[in-house]
């Protein structure tokens, strides 16, 4: 199973709270690797997606693999090509290029000065990130930075599944189940008084049993989900 690593960002309930839960349209504005993803994934759940690109390569490739209901050749950083293509009218726009700092930020404070409710622009890196901030990007995303700490982490604790970081204190963790639990019971285990974790399930031929009995025991090669400190889930023996 892939190890995926999540965070919840407090500081980003706001924005996501504020999104219109009807809203069908998008678009998205570079057309990278990460800008087509975007468009595709959008794309593919439904929604309504106008894609732009400098580049008219970029926007020909969108328009033939059909990731996008209307793809837009245009300058971002040009506010009058984005108020005729009707950037502004929408409700969410994502800012995708994130190998060209200048204008990355030029089209994020066209987007902002042309009244878009919410701006989500991708960063490349540290200094990126404060000034998209600064110009009114109400989101920004750095998947590199964020690609780097997964990797990291899925090196060093291979058996660790997937992870849903609460803070950066604590986590919610689907683990291989060790070696020294195999045929124990999970009272046996006594994972809370020993490790200072809940136990909220075990899998079972594919699927998972929440909230497991204690007098189920627990079988190498199978996983479990836990959750508490970072601390804590570290003494487990995987």
């Amino acid at each position: 199973m892939k190890q995926r690593y999540k965070r919840v960002n407090l500081s980003s309930l706001g924005f996501f709270r504020s999104l219109r839960k009807d809203n069908h349209q998008f678009a998205v504005i570079g057309l990278g690797r990460f800008g087509r993803a975007v468009c595709s994934t959008l794309h593919r759940l439904g929604y309504e997606v106008l894609a732009t690109d400098i580049d008219e390569k970029n926007v020909n490739q969108v328009m033939s693999e059909h990731i996008a209901a209307h793809a837009v050749q245009l300058d971002s950083t040009d506010s009058v090509a984005l108020k005729e293509a009707g950037i502004y009218e929408f409700d969410t726009v994502i800012v995708a290029i994130g190998n060209y700092i200048q204008e990355s930020i030029i089209t994020t404070l066209n987007l902002k000065e042309g009244g878009v409710p919410h701006i989500v622009a991708k960063a490349s890196s540290g200094v990126h990130c404060k000034l998209l901030h600064r110009v009114g990007a109400d989101h920004v995303v750095f998947p590199e930075y964020e690609a780097g700490c997964e990797l990291a982490r899925s090196l060093t604790k291979p058996a660790i599944l997937d992870r849903f970081d609460l803070d950066p204190d604590n986590s919610i963790v689907e683990v291989i189940v060790p070696d020294e639990f195999h045929g124990k019971t999970i009272g046996d285990l006594q994972i809370r008084n020993r490790y200072g974790l809940n136990l909220l399930a075990v899998s079972q031929d594919g699927k998972f049993e929440i909230n497991p009995d204690p007098r189920k025991r627990l079988e190498k090669g199978s996983a479990m989900v836990v959750i508490g400190c970072n601390r804590d889930i570290n003494r487990l023996p995987i």
